[in-house]
This record gives C-alpha cells, sequence and structure tokens, in this order.
C-alpha cells in the first residue's frame, strides 16, 4: 500500500469510528425516550448506500461527503407529523429529555476515550523509558544542567514511567507554571533535582513541540554498526548484506554506530553507495542502492536492514506498563477527564491570544498523525484515536450555535425563561454559528498548507 493510501484509510477509519460512535449516542438516546428516528447517516448529502431496518423503518445511510454525519428525528419543525405520531416527536419532547438526546454523542466520545484507554491500561503497552537524551545547546534543559543518559523520576512531585507520562505532566504544568523540579537518576545512580525553566512554551504560543522547544529529547544509545537481518526484497538483500555485517564505511566515509549509518543512508534515496562490511574477518566492498520512501511529504532513503543489540538496548529503553481492571478503569478516566480538562483550558486561551491559532488541525494534520500512529502499532493508534475522541467531544459542547452545545445553551434558557427560544433566534444562531464553524475550518486548512509547504 502506497504511503498516501496508507494515512487516507487510517484517517478514514478513525473519522469513521468518531462519526458513527458520536451519532450512535444520539441515536440511542433519542430511541430510549421514546422518539422516532427517521435516518442515521454517516456522511452529509445524497446517500450513496441506505437500507432500512427496525420497527420504525429507520433509514442507515452512508452519504457522499464523509467529514461528519446525522441523525434525523421526528420532528413538526421539518416536516407534517401523523397526528397518533406527535408523542414521538423530538420538539414534543419535555426539555430535559431533549438535553439527554442532544448531550448523549459528546457523551459517547468521552465514553469511547475511557474505553479505549480502560483497554490499553489493563492489556498492557510497551513505552519508552523516561531517559533524557543530551539536551540542545542554549535550552532551557541545558540550563538547568539536565544529562544525557539521565531518567526522569518525578515531574514536580509525581511518578513517571514512560517517556509519553513525562510529557504530559510537563505540558499540563507548562500551561499555568514558570518552572518545574525534576526528580532524575543520574548515570552514577543518583538522585538529583534540576529545575526547569518552562516559560518558553508559553512564550511561543504552544507552536511547536513543547519538548523540543524545552530542548528534551530522547536517549538513543550507541549500537555498533552491525547488521541483524535483512528484510526479504530489499535493497540490502539485493546488495548482498547478511547478518553479522559490520559496516566499516560508506563511500570513503566512516561508519562508528549505528546512527551513522542510518543517516548517510537516509540522505541518499536512490543513490549508489559503496559500503564496506567486515563479515567474518575479512574486509569486503558492496555496492547497495537505498530505495526512496515518502516520509511525512520528505524523500528519504531506506534499505530495509535492522541493527543487532542482542535486545540490551530495548530492554534498557523499554517497558511495559500494565494495570489491574479495576486500577485501569480509574486510570482511564483519569486519563479522559485530564485531556478533557486541558483541550478546554487551550480552546478559553486560544480565544485570548494566549496560544496562537496555528495550533489548529484540519484534516490534512489529523490523516498525518492517523498515519504515524497506526505505523507505530496498534495500541498507539488506539491512544490517537481515544484523544481525537476527546477533542470531538469537547468540541461539540461548545455552546456555538449548530453544535451540540448550541443546542444545549437554547434549551438551558428555555428552562430560565420558561418558554421555547424564538424560532428567529435559533436562526440568527445558526447563520453565527455556521459562519463561526467556516472561520474555524479555513484557519485549519491554512494551517494544513502552511505545513505542508514549510514542514
Amino acid at each position: 500500500m502506497s504511503g498516501f493510501l496508507y494515512y487516507l484509510v487510517a484517517f478514514a477509519v478513525v473519522l469513521g469510528i468518531l462519526v458513527v460512535v458520536h451519532e450512535f449516542g444520539h441515536y440511542l438516546a433519542a430511541r430510549w425516550v421514546g422518539v422516532r428516528v427517521l435516518r442515521f447517516s454517516v456522511g452529509f448529502g445524497k446517500p450513496l448506500l441506505s437500507r432500512r431496518f427496525g420497527r420504525d423503518g429507520t433509514e442507515w445511510a452512508l452519504a457522499a461527503f464523509p467529514l461528519g454525519g446525522y441523525v434525523k428525528m421526528l420532528d413538526e419543525r421539518e416536516g407534517e407529523v401523523a397526528p397518533e405520531e406527535l408523542h414521538r416527536s423530538f420538539n414534543r419532547q419535555p426539555v430535559a429529555r431533549r438535553m439527554l438526546i442532544v448531550a448523549a454523542g459528546p457523551a459517547a466520545n468521552f465514553l469511547l476515550a475511557v474505553l479505549l484507554y480502560w483497554a490499553l491500561f489493563w492489556y498492557g503497552s510497551e513505552e519508552f523509558r523516561p531517559i533524557l537524551g543530551a539536551p540542545a545547546i542554549s535550552s532551557p534543559a541545558a540550563a538547568a544542567g539536565l544529562e544525557n543518559g539521565e531518567t526522569v523520576l518525578r515531574v514536580g512531585g509525581e511518578k513517571v514511567q514512560t517517556w509519553q507520562e513525562m510529557r504530559w505532566l510537563l505540558v499540563q504544568r507548562a500551561a499555568d507554571h514558570d518552572q518545574i523540579d525534576l526528580e532524575l537518576l543520574n548515570l552514577r545512580q543518583e538522585i538529583v533535582v534540576r529545575r526547569l525553566d518552562l516559560t518558553v512554551v508559553r512564550q511561543s504560543g504552544w507552536e511547536g513541540d513543547a519538548l523540543e522547544r524545552l530542548g528534551l529529547g530522547l536517549y538513543r544509545p550507541r549500537l555498533p554498526p552491525v547488521i541483524g537481518s535483512v528484510s526479504a526484497s530489499s535493497a540490502a538483500q539485493a546488495a548482498g548484506l547478511q547478518s553479522g555485517d559490520e559496516v566499516l564505511e560508506i563511500d570513503g566515509e566512516p561508519i562508528d554506530s549505528w546512527a551513522d549509518l542510518v543517516s548517510v543512508v537516509r540522505r541518499s534515496p536512490g543513490q549508489t553507495l559503496q559500503m564496506d562490511v567486515l563479515r567474518q574477518g575479512l574486509r569486503q566492498q558492496l555496492t547497495v542502492r537505498p530505495s526512496a520512501v515518502d516520509d511525512r511529504g520528505r524523500e528519504i532513503g531506506r534499505i530495509g536492514a535492522s541493527v543487532r543489540d542482542g535486545g540490551e538496548a530495548r530492554e534498557q529503553l523499554m517497558i511495559t506498563v500494565r494495570y489491574g481492571p479495576v486500577s485501569a478503569l480509574g486510570k482511564a478516566l483519569g486519563e479522559t477527564w485530564d485531556k478533557s480538562a486541558f483541550t478546554l483550558v487551550m480552546i478559553g486561551r486560544m480565544i485570548t491570544g494566549e496560544v496562537s491559532w496555528r495550533n489548529i488541525s484540519g484534516p490534512v494534520t489529523i490523516a498525518d498523525y492517523a498515519g504515524q500512529s497506526a505505523k507505530l502499532g496498534l495500541d498507539y493508534y488506539l491512544k490517537f484515536l481515544a484523544l481525537v475522541s476527546i477533542s470531538l467531544g469537547v468540541l461539540n459542547l461548545l455552546p456555538i450555535p449548530i453544535l451540540d452545545g448550541g443546542h444545549l445553551l437554547y434549551y438551558l434558557v428555555e428552562i430560565i425563561k420558561r418558554g421555547p427560544v424564538s424560532e428567529r433566534t435559533m436562526e440568527i444562531g445558526q447563520q453565527i454559528g455556521l459562519a463561526f464553524l467556516i472561520m474555524l475550518m479555513a484557519f485549519a486548512f491554512y494551517n494544513d498548507i502552511n505545513r505542508l509547504f514549510s514542514g
């Protein structure tokens, strides 16, 4: 499968699952309170496929424009309703029931995130340990005195086991704190505490990767340039490379580590390289031509060979994190709550100008992240799905007319004034909400295009 098609399929699966889950929340709540559902549509526009099922003859449709979906319910405002069906019309329901139906969509997204996190925490996943690489020059990490190979034990007093836990805590703290204490285990097995300045993250408007801004990078052990395995039908196999070969030079350039080998290969897509290797004590010269592959819109070289490390490096860098079913559920609920609250805080700061609008991502960026996470493995892909589901849930609860949160706002006003909001007010609200969403989509597409060309 080509790179573009792979990313497109990964994005389509994420989008399809999120739309179906969100709309199914509305559907189940409507059926539960007795409202008749006329159509369940994945996508907008003309139905490409449709079938009717159930006692009410609900139409289940797949429509032409895939970015979204809807549940159409029996409603006097949208067509004539038979007298015997009036009690099943959405607009005739008490306001509490209407609120329940509307809120059920975002609630389904949050529930999906909880279930995904719960399954992942219970099943367990292999993740990187929080071991720091050499800090970038003139970065906050360098100023704090962080050193290559130090392991982070606690961030602001909270224990961390994985790189992702460390990243999340730093990002959270950067929203409200100027500095944070890191408890570390250095290479001399001493526990030290260093204070890291976080202000650079906010000063940048949260643009780019927060850890990169801080000068933090993952530790990469030095591995000898020895071939571990060779993929079938690869450039390495065509060149005659074998397991156990030690690469000495490429085009006369000494190769001292596996990182050196990868660097040369990546920058040489489609080029012919002369590779000197040591095989069973004898020096040999091979000719290899790295295949050109797409890497996030950039062409790089790849030969299809992996490093031999005996498993020591993997054991040093990786940790398997697993929880019992009850503690996994508690952690899943906490993870969903924390990310929901943080998303809401960032949206608020985007409105006030503290966070750059360039952080808004459109379908191209989301598809890119979907493809990247899918390549990393199922657990990464499911975590990405959970995160996007949370974002969709939060976005839909914003009090913007046309979104679920806007409808909830209308119903809240109805409760306060003891009467429904006028049709004219709702029409004006719909127009304002639609204009806001179009503006938001324009920002997202602009940011996507800008990222494509500027990297």
